[in-house]
């Protein structure tokens, strides 16, 4: 494990330390050609040598597959991404050079991975407690407050395409964690912080209805939250 974590540090530094946004749009624009795209192969390749200490007499074939791979993962995804699914090929590029960091793992050490083990009631209870953080919430507002849309969306509206599900997912994120940390004190600092930038919003509007919408929804996503945190806390410690 040891060295897997090695290698997934010196990734992590090579990607999203040493790597500026100026080089990551020099290779998207000149793709191959592009000398960012070489410079960022450099970098990973000096960090894998530094954390394996220039052992290479002994892990050259882990360097080999780990920089050869990379080079393939990265030429991939600039060449066949497109503006809409540069977040799905981010998220398939690293997926890639993770796997290539455990199968290298995996030649020099004994890398056991039981997906038995990884699947425990805890394990279990975390993931579904995450879903219906998400997903699950989302739709049980959604169906709540339908009844009550005031539908004053505007023609020059300058809110972000799906904003308002994903800042409701990350807020009953964050109190789900404040809950199962008990950190309850945040929970109110979070509701007052929203409360701020909303607030302009609903003075704008002079729309009483558009208030009552959001108060609604705001409650309901807390609400939830705060019950999945305390089912989640509670079953915990009797699983």
């Amino acid at each position: 494990m040891l060295l897997f974590l090695k290698l997934l540090l010196a990734h992590i530094l090579g990607d999203f330390v040493f790597q500026s946004e100026k080089g990551v749009k020099n290779k998207e624009e000149k793709k191959i050609k592009s000398p960012k795209l070489y410079i960022h192969l450099g970098i990973h390749a000096f960090l894998l040598l530094l954390f394996l200490q220039f052992n290479l007499q002994e892990y050259w074939l882990g360097f080999i597959i780990i920089i050869i791979s990379h080079f393939i993962f990265d030429v991939s995804k600039i060449y066949f991404q497109k503006k809409k699914t540069k977040r799905n090929w981010f998220l398939l590029d690293q997926l890639l050079h993770i796997l290539a960091l455990a199968f290298t793992t995996f030649i020099y050490t004994d890398f056991n991975f039981s997906v038995a083990e990884l699947f425990t009631s805890k394990t279990l209870l975390f993931l579904i407690a995450i879903v219906m953080i998400t997903n699950v919430s989302a739709i049980i507002i959604k169906v709540f407050i339908a009844q009550w849309n005031p539908e004053s969306k505007k023609e020059n509206d300058d809110s972000l395409a799906k904003a308002g599900r994903y800042i409701g997912i990350l807020e009953r994120l964050f109190v789900f964690i404040f809950v199962i940390t008990n950190h309850w004190e945040a929970i109110g600092f979070l509701l007052a912080a929203k409360s701020v930038f909303r607030f302009g919003d609903l003075t704008s509007s002079k729309d009483r209805k558009l208030t009552e919408y959001i108060l609604i929804g705001t409650l309901l996503s807390f609400g939830l939250a705060i019950i999945i945190g305390i089912l989640y806390s509670y079953l915990l410690h009797v699983i």
